[in-house]
């Protein structure tokens, strides 16, 4: 295997944490440009301190260098990203663009793949809503850079290290056993990847000189809501009773889909197909996916070291989990109904 000179947005939080870590397991020299604000850097990496939305930081990071690809995992603002492919167009040879599929426009509504059409956002745009932000950051690549464009828009992630806060969530609830709110249909099909999974299928593209775009979201209907609460509760060791509610009775209480109980998806408009983007292509290149039982205890095993207290479920913009007093109302709602 060739060596890379590989240049990583990010490497300390999640995926790009992920990525960072596989690309040094195999060997490659890896740079990695952040604030030093979000999480720790990983031994063996050249660590670039500054913030990409400064010019006088970018200018610093590419002076003299060069780099066999680049892996942009933090980009969120197409101007932004639109700066980092002219500074370093001429200075790599790809450049991978981690997206999402929120950049799909029909995402949700319908079954999507890598044709379907993704939101109407400028390559400049310097504002907006994240899905459309991350759909103009596709075409500040795909626009501006001269070299291989790799653009990979992941499903939902999981692993550890989440610091989005969805199986972290369910974890820690689970863990407090008695009964528990589960929101809908047990049987409903999910399709999840593990960001270990997600991350080597990266690296694996930017080693190949991949210059194309991939859908990944995993394995379709790898896992059921209900198997995917039962396996937390079998890692946890702890006397859970899932109470399950039915999706219409939820949202009469003003319960928030996919945030209140992470990753509850109802069938109403907008969430109906969710779990059924495609992912054949990713999987026809080779994306391998383990078990979600293995991702479940995995994580388990990464969050029962941090102190309950101060784990994250979130941000303050975007928090997860229902309130405990929310909840028991709820619970004794739905219990107390007429047979």
């Amino acid at each position: 295997m060739t060596v890379m000179r590989i240049l990583i947005f990010g490497g300390s939080v999640f995926l790009s944490r992920a990525i960072t870590l596989t690309a040094l397991d195999r060997g490659h020299e890896v740079t990695t440009f952040n604030r030093g604000q979000s999480g720790s850097d990983l031994p063996g990496a050249e660590v670039v301190r500054g913030d990409r939305a400064v010019s006088d930081d970018l200018e610093r990071l590419v002076a003299g260098r060069e780099w066999d690809a680049v892996i942009d995992v933090s980009g969120r603002v197409p101007r932004v990203v639109g700066e980092s492919v002219r500074l370093l167009s001429g200075r790599a040879g790809t450049y991978a663009f981690i997206s999402s599929i929120s950049a799909i426009a029909e995402f949700g509504a319908k079954p999507v793949d890598e044709g379907s059409p993704l939101f109407a956002c400028p390559s400049d745009a310097a504002e907006g809503e994240y899905g459309a932000l991350k759909a103009g950051c596709e075409r500040a690549v795909e626009e501006g850079f001269p070299g291989n464009r790799l653009i990979v828009q992941p499903g939902l992630i999981l692993g550890p290290d989440e610091n989005v806060g969805r199986l972290p969530w369910w974890l820690t609830r689970i863990s407090h056993g008695g009964q528990v709110l589960a929101p809908g249909d047990p049987a409903r099909a999910m399709q999840v990847i593990d960001v270990r999974d997600l991350a080597a299928f990266v690296v694996d593209q930017v080693e190949a000189g991949t210059s194309d775009r991939f859908l990944a979201s995993g394995v379709p209907a790898n896992v059921t809501y209900g198997e995917w609460l039962a396996a937390c509760a079998e890692v946890t060791g702890a006397d859970a009773e899932f109470v399950w509610a039915s999706d219409e009775f939820l949202l009469g209480k003003d319960v928030q889909p996919w945030t209140e109980l992470p990753l509850w998806a109802p069938l109403m408009p907008g969430f109906e197909h969710v779990w059924e983007p495609s992912s054949a292509k990713a999987l026809a290149a080779g994306l391998r996916c383990r078990p979600v039982a293995e991702t479940v205890r995995d994580t388990w095993e990464w969050l029962r070291e941090i102190p309950e207290a101060e784990r994250s479920f979130g941000t303050a913009m975007l928090n997860h989990g229902i309130a405990p007093e929310k909840e028991a109302a709820i619970l004794a709602e739905w219990l107390a109904r007429p047979a």
